[in-house]
């Protein structure tokens, strides 16, 4: 069948926007090419050991964590990924103090989104407040019922964060 190809997801948002915009205005050929141009969000949450990534799909409408690196490995580990990725924006979470100031991490983080800017000088960066995304994190393990031993893996909470931090810019978007 000639849909066979489209994610489900894919074919969804095109039924959605046909029946908002009208049949004359929208073919199926040149939504096809509008999302093949898509590219996804990545979102980091850098820390001084582990950096938590999350990513969305295509169509820029779900969160989903990717994975939890080694901070010391992650220039090597976006270089691959973006071999085989499109990657429109970068997302770095910005730690703050409650009088909206910059955190104690900060000076670890700029260093970091200058080496990425200048390692993928095509790619964008965004900074998002990522207050409470760890504490946030920590809750919706709980919430998802993981034992004690399952919520104690940093890498996981470190992932989940980026996810929220992700979660939020598109919220925001």
């Amino acid at each position: 069948m000639f849909l066979s190809f489209l994610n489900i997801s894919v074919w969804y948002k095109y039924i959605v926007l046909k029946k908002i915009y009208r049949p004359k205005y929208l073919n199926l050929h040149k939504f096809i090419n509008y999302v093949n141009i898509l590219a996804r969000i990545l979102a980091l949450d850098y820390g001084e050991k582990r950096t938590g990534i999350a990513i969305t799909d295509e169509l820029q409408i779900i969160a989903s964590g990717l994975t939890t690196v080694e901070t010391k490995n992650i220039f090597s580990f976006l270089t691959a990924y973006l071999k085989n990725e499109k990657v429109e924006l970068f997302l770095v979470g910005e730690p703050k103090q409650m009088n909206n100031t910059e955190s104690e991490s900060e000076q670890f983080i700029k260093p970091f989104v200058e080496k990425l800017s200048q390692t993928f000088p095509k790619i964008p960066i965004k900074r998002v407040d990522e207050r409470f995304t760890s504490k946030m994190a920590f809750q919706s393990m709980i919430d998802s019922g993981l034992k004690k031993k399952q919520r104690q893996n940093k890498a996981l909470v470190d992932e989940i964060s980026a996810t929220i931090i992700l979660q939020s810019y598109l919220y925001q978007k």
